[in-house]
């Protein structure tokens, strides 16, 4: 897609935002500059700006920023910036970065500026005259430069936006920034998808080169390859720690790391990652069935539950209500909710045969309009007790023993939860006595 650009013909390359080599910059952004005022007083334009920086434009304009002077800066303390700069993943890849640039960043007078995933700047580096002008712009390290600090800025737009940003001049919000180029993209980890940071080259308007995209989107790829080394090297360490332990066991296992990357598997085909394992509630996993993890070295070891390996739910309803989950490991113990409660408690009476969502509906509410609400509770049980809890229909798993625990009560409703609960399946078998119940 393309947008015209100003009267002279010259065509602007949305995409990525790159300005087609041979366009008149200055005559381009003199009519950006009559389009920003005439958007931000309220006129027609004589140009539509892109349709991403009229997003951003709305965006900023709502939060009520100056677009006429330089909104308040609050750059982080030095220790606080060094302290952000180790807990950084990308600590471990700046210097390829700052490699990649050192060579033409004199020459083409540009910054490289790397920020973590909240848009904190953490590194700058770059020609000393632009980052004297970058100083006198507030666009220092430990500034935050979101669209909600500094208005439309490629930093804070492409985070925004989810995607690489070029603004070229009075794209920009604030008019201290209109003489500037930004071009910026995310680097995402490549194990879980998750945000660390933007890489931005900025620089004197005039002096945009359209090579500057693919400039920022060769730092990206090299900082996630390079992330992607790092990830498996750490999987290479965690086999090497946990080997001792691994020749100690018998039967099908997989070895995992935090974010559930498989490191070593024996006895079963797996894919390269699982459902990110915890040690206060099971897992399913594909070929293994219900799994207790057992924290290992900076992983995980996931066996199935064998019979020898029951997982065993204690609910204990004799006073306030308490999980307490065991297997190979060590007891874990979770306080759920009443309604949590009564859902284990309904699941455990209904046996092997479990309950549907409309049969769950019924049984909490008394009737079947309620049948997401009711899903929706069992999803936030099961992110307590994890796969402990089948699904389709809802019922304990294979290999669960679950024991309900009334202290003294004789019968049922002489428990607190019994006695005050409105769920129609619950208050059904309130009268019974604890030592008759088939299930109890």
């Amino acid at each position: 897609m393309v947008e015209e650009g100003p009267r002279t013909g010259t065509v602007i390359v949305s995409g990525f935002g790159a300005i087609e080599q041979g366009t008149d910059l200055q005559a381009y952004a003199r009519a950006l500059t009559r389009t920003h005022h005439a958007v931000i007083g309220g006129s027609r334009p004589p140009m539509r700006p892109r349709d991403l920086v009229a997003r951003s434009w709305s965006r900023v304009l709502a939060l009520g920023l100056d677009p006429d002077g330089r909104n308040t800066r609050h750059p982080l303390p030095v220790e606080q910036v060094e302290r952000l700069r180790r807990e950084s993943p990308l600590s471990s890849v700046i210097t390829e970065l700052k490699g990649l640039i050192s060579a033409v960043a004199d020459a083409s007078q540009f910054l490289l500026v790397v920020t973590n995933g909240e848009g904190v700047i953490l590194w700058r580096e770059g020609a000393a005259r632009t980052r004297m002008r970058a100083d006198s712009l507030g666009f220092v390290e430990g500034a935050l430069w979101t669209e909600s600090a500094v208005g439309t800025n490629a930093i804070g737009t492409a985070i925004a936006e989810a995607a690489p940003v070029q603004l070229f001049s009075a794209e920009h919000f604030e008019q201290p920034q209109h003489p500037w180029y930004c071009t910026a993209a995310p680097i995402h980890d490549p194990r879980t998808g998750e945000l660390l940071g933007i890489v931005d080259v900025s620089g004197p308007a005039l002096t945009l080169h359209p090579t500057i995209g693919a400039l920022v989107e060769t730092a990206v790829r090299l900082a996630e390859l390079r992330l992607w080394r790092h990830h498996e090297h750490r999987l290479e360490q965690l086999r090497t720690a946990a080997a001792p332990r691994l020749a100690a066991v018998d039967g099908p296992l997989l070895l995992v790391d935090e974010h559930g990357w498989v490191a070593h598997s024996a006895g079963i085909a797996v894919r390269d990652r699982i459902a990110v394992p915890r040690g206060d509630r099971a897992i399913a996993v594909p070929g293994l069935g219900l799994c207790l993890p057992e924290a290992v070295a900076d992983g995980w070891l996931v066996r199935p539950a064998g019979s020898d390996d029951t997982v065993r739910l204690l609910l204990d309803l004799s006073g306030t209500p308490l999980i307490e989950v065991s297997g190979s490991g060590n007891p874990w113990r979770s306080s759920p909710t009443a309604r949590h409660a009564e859902i284990l408690l309904l699941l455990h009476l209904a046996g092997s045969s479990g309950l549907s969502a409309a049969m769950l509906s019924s049984a909490l509410y008394g009737d079947t309009d309620h049948v997401v609400t009711a899903r929706a509770e069992v999803s936030r049980l099961r992110k307590i007790v994890g796969a402990v809890v089948d699904t389709r229909p809802y019922r304990l798993a294979d290999g669960v023993e679950l024991r309900v625990e009334f202290g003294a009560a004789e019968r049922l409703r002489d428990c607190a939860l019994i006695r005050d609960s409105t769920a129609p399946g619950i208050r059904r078998v309130a009268d019974r006595p604890v030592a008759e119940h088939p299930h109890l």
